[in-house]
């Protein structure tokens, strides 16, 4: 487990040094580790996949989406900038348990929906808000980036395609 998060760790400080990593404010972005202590409790990434592997997954109601509340596709912007998540049909808690309905956001950058049932990685291109959080600050570098906001379950699972939404932003 240590090898992977030093890995991603690197994989985060290489594309830091290139310059294209986003930035999230402190207060919204969440380690891998972090992602899994949003209540006090230290939650176990192994035991979270383990469990993640027993359980199916959840089922969307009817008419859920999620969407860029404050955002539009091909919209400009100057970094930092908010982005605010926006949900109907389920509600949003913190990641740790998995309860029908409910999920948390991470916004994924210049990718694109994660299959349904899979777990969301955790690098500085695919970031968590297993805090429950609504909004993040980004700091992207100029140029056009395709924002994919991708709700999932408390165990991290992508809710798929259908609890997705993707635009490109202008950074000037």
């Amino acid at each position: 487990m240590k090898k992977i998060n030093i890995l991603a760790m690197a994989l985060g400080l290489f594309a830091a040094s290139c310059g294209d990593a986003p930035k999230a404010t402190e207060e919204n972005e969440m380690t891998h580790d972090e992602m899994h202590d949003h209540d006090g409790h230290d939650h176990d990434h192994d035991a979270m996949t383990e469990k993640a592997a027993d359980a199916e997954p959840a089922a969307i109601p009817e008419g859920a989406r999620v969407f860029f509340a404050n955002l539009e596709g091909g919209q400009k912007v100057t970094s930092p900038f908010i982005v605010q998540f926006g949900i109907e049909g389920m509600e949003v808690e913190p990641a740790g348990d998995l309860n029908e309905g409910k999920g948390h956001h991470h916004v994924i950058i210049n990718g694109t929906a994660i299959d349904r049932g899979t777990m969301v990685p955790a690098d500085s291109l695919n970031i968590h808000y297993g805090k429950g959080q609504t909004e993040t600050e980004l700091d992207l570098p100029e140029g056009e980036h395709t924002l994919t906001m991708q709700f999932a379950d408390g165990y991290h699972q992508s809710y798929g395609e259908q609890m997705s939404a993707t635009i490109n932003v202008i950074v000037e």
